[in-house]
Parts: structure tokens; C-alpha cells; sequence
């Protein structure tokens, strides 16, 4: 799908050159297609930057509006879902003059800042498209993705193994306990080094799973309620327990939005996908996200899977 934006007022530009066309994932849209607002780059690296939103926070919550951070990214990088993708690869070095701290600027359809120019040309969805599935293909899926994931020895790199949280929220989510995902997820936020701490990535796994097979699978409706309330629990002071990208990395898993590489393994699951492939690719993501990600993917799975066996508990929203 190619959306044309409007072209904003005519500014000087950092750069002195004609922007750079880039691909942006749809969680990104309320950014770029708003007025120019500043930004601050909070981490350059070879091959992605990424850049958080100078918002104040919205009246009564204490909360900067998601997405706050925005990644823009080579070609042949991880492609997250507030990606925007460029078409150089890293051998190329787009962010070779790109500096941490440095001031930018966002919207109009354009990303600018010292070193690097922009603009959004077309949009990437990513959400992925999984089903419609049958139980019975759901499950041979999730049998598939755990002998790749056992071939590939991911439980090695699992950043948060031998804590116990992590179980017991995949326990409580299989059993539907609302109360009970609420209180390991609290657990767990923010828990872990790095941009995007293992904590949140097993919850960003875990809720975007959890809501697609539960969308795409026949007597899903249990995994979407839960993915739904789960979310809002997660999210609702998330702002202010992490860092700004897993932040908003969650604010995306919950409405459905993930990564490419997870989308994948999601794709896998569904019968769409190598899954061998796919789940290498996922496992060779930062230093523990690939682990963090395909373990709470699978941990989904089979959550959606014991929700549609299990007689159905009345709703609850007790978050």
C-alpha cells in the first residue's frame, strides 16, 4: 500500500540534500503524518538510530502519547514495528555522521537530523496476517516451532532463565487467570539491561501472540480478552518503569504490532512460514530479544491452544 504524504512547509534542512525514501511500519503514522515536532536521538548504531518524541505528557496520566520513539533503520537490520526502513544496507554506514544526543526533528512525512534525512514513502504493515486456522493446524504449528526452537538450542540464550515469573505468567495465561498474568507481568516489566529489557520482551511476545492466534484461530475469543486486558494492565504506567523503546514496543504488541522477525515465526506457527528459518533469524536479534521473543511466542501458543480446551470461565475484568 503507497500513501503520498503532503509535502510540509519548505525548511532548512540539516543535511543540505533531497531526503532519503524510507518504508514506515503503520504504528509510526501518527508521527510522521503530524506537524513537525522535535526529537532527541537516544542511540546511533550501525546499522538503526533511534530517535524519542519531545512530547509532554498527556493531562492526568503522567505519560508521553505512544509511539514516543521512532526507529529508523538499514534494509538488512531488525525491523520492529515503529521501523522506518531504509533502503541502504549497513556495509553502506546511512548513520556514519549520526550522533547520540544530537536534536531532530519529526513529522511532515520527514525525519531529520545531523546527518540524516528522510522521508516516508510508503507504509509496511505489521500486523501480521495469520489465519483463518483450524485448532488442528494450530497445533501441528506450535509442534513445528518447538522442535526448531529445541534444534536451535534458543533456551540457551533465554535472558530471564531460572527466573520464575516468566512460568508463572505463561501458567496463569493458559489457565485465563487475569489477576494472576497481571500481577507476574508487574513482576517483570522494565526487568533485564539494555534498550529493550528481557522482561518486556517476553510480554511483548506473549501479548502479540496471544491476540493474533487468538483472532486467527477458531474459539480464540478466551486469548483475545486476555491479550486485551493484559495489554492495558502492561501499558498503563509503562512510561515510567522502562526504557522509552520498550516502552513503546509494548504500547505496539498490544493492538497487534510486531516485529518482523517475530511476525515470521508468528507466520511459522500459522503454516505459512519455514520455521527453521524463520526461527533463526529470530534468535539472532540483539543479544538475548531473539531468545526472549521466540520463548514468549511459544509460550503464547500454547496459552491460546490450553484457553480453547479449558471450559470458558466467565470474563472478568479485574485488571
Amino acid at each position: 500500500m503507497t500513501i503520498v504524504l503532503r509535502d510540509p512547509i519548505p525548511l532548512r534542512t540539516l543535511t543540505g540534500r533531497p531526503p532519503a525514501p524510507g518504508a514506515a511500519g503503520l504504528p509510526l503514522r501518527p508521527l510522521l503524518e503530524a506537524p513537525r515536532r522535535p526529537a532527541r536521538v537516544i542511540a546511533a548504531f550501525p546499522s538503526a538510530v533511534y530517535l524519542e518524541m519531545r512530547v509532554e505528557p498527556r493531562a492526568g496520566t503522567g505519560q508521553a502519547p505512544e509511539p514516543r520513539v521512532l526507529a529508523v533503520v538499514c534494509s538488512d537490520a531488525v525491523r520492529l514495528p515503529n521501523a522506518l526502513v531504509l533502503a541502504a544496507t549497513r556495509r553502506e554506514r546511512p548513520f556514519r555522521a549520526v550522533r547520540e544526543g544530537a536534536e531532530a526533528w519529526v513529522g511532515d512525512g520527514l525525519v531529520e537530523t545531523e546527518g540524516l534525512y528522510v522521508r516516508a514513502r510508503r507504509w509496511w504493515d505489521s500486523v501480521p496476517a495469520l489465519g483463518p486456522l483450524t485448532p488442528a493446524a494450530a497445533a501441528r504449528g506450535l509442534l513445528a516451532l518447538e522442535d526448531a526452537l529445541d534444534e536451535a538450542e534458543a533456551a540457551a540464550g533465554f535472558g530471564l532463565a531460572g527466573h520464575p515469573d516468566p512460568e508463572t505468567l505463561a501458567a496463569a495465561c493458559a489457565a485465563g487467570d487475569l489477576p494472576g498474568a497481571v500481577e507476574a507481568a508487574e513482576r517483570i516489566v522494565g526487568l533485564g539491561p539494555g534498550l529493550t529489557p528481557s522482561g518486556d520482551d517476553v510480554l511483548a511476545g506473549l501479548l502479540v501472540s496471544l491476540r493474533l492466534f487468538g483472532g486467527a484461530v477458531r474459539g480464540g475469543e478466551r486469548a483475545v480478552w486476555l491479550a486485551g486486558w493484559l495489554g492495558a494492565a502492561v501499558t498503563a504506567d509503562v512510561g515510567t518503569r522502562t526504557t522509552a523503546l520498550a516502552a513503546t514496543l509494548l504500547h505496539c504488541a498490544a493492538s497487534g504490532a510486531a516485529g518482523a522477525d517475530v511476525a515470521a515465526v508468528l507466520r511459522a506457527v500459522a503454516g505459512r512460514e519455514a520455521p527453521r528459518p524463520a526461527v533463526r533469524r529470530l534468535l539472532a536479534a540483539g543479544h538475548t530479544s531473539g531468545a526472549d521473543l521466540a520463548w514468549s511466542v511459544r509460550a503464547g501458543s500454547r496459552a491460546r491452544l490450553a484457553l480453547a480446551a479449558s471450559p470458558a470461565a466467565p470474563h472478568r475484568a479485574t485488571a
